[in-house]
């Protein structure tokens, strides 16, 4: 794992439209109630089935609520062999960090996923 990444830094990212795949770790019901626009869902139980997925991305970011999870999500990943090249990095502060960051940076928080 590379460390964490803060959500004005993926904002950032996103518009630059910087080649970084956003991995969403939590249940389908949570992702479908909201998520970062372009995130994809890989629910941490399932993510040891499924690391495959993400074999030959240049830059892998996970997310959960709280930004803890997330960490563990992006050892797991780091650890696969097909992802040695790979950064991989956890939201800090989670979708909790990421809402609070965008509602102090927009007018209300227009932007945020929830």
């Amino acid at each position: 794992m590379d460390g964490e990444i803060t959500a004005e830094e993926l904002q950032s990212t996103l518009e630059a439209d910087d080649d970084v795949r956003i991995v969403d770790i939590r249940s389908s019901g949570a992702f479908e109630r909201g998520h970062i626009p372009g995130s994809d869902n890989i629910p941490f139980e399932e993510l040891p089935q499924r690391v495959e997925e993400l074999d030959g991305e240049n830059r892998i970011v996970t997310v959960c609520p709280l930004g803890k999870s997330s960490v563990q999500a992006a050892r797991l990943i780091a650890s696969y062999e097909g992802t040695s090249d790979t950064t991989v990095e956890s939201l800090a502060g989670g979708l909790d960090g990421w809402e609070y960051a965008l509602t102090e940076s927009t007018d209300g928080g227009a932007n945020a996923p929830f």
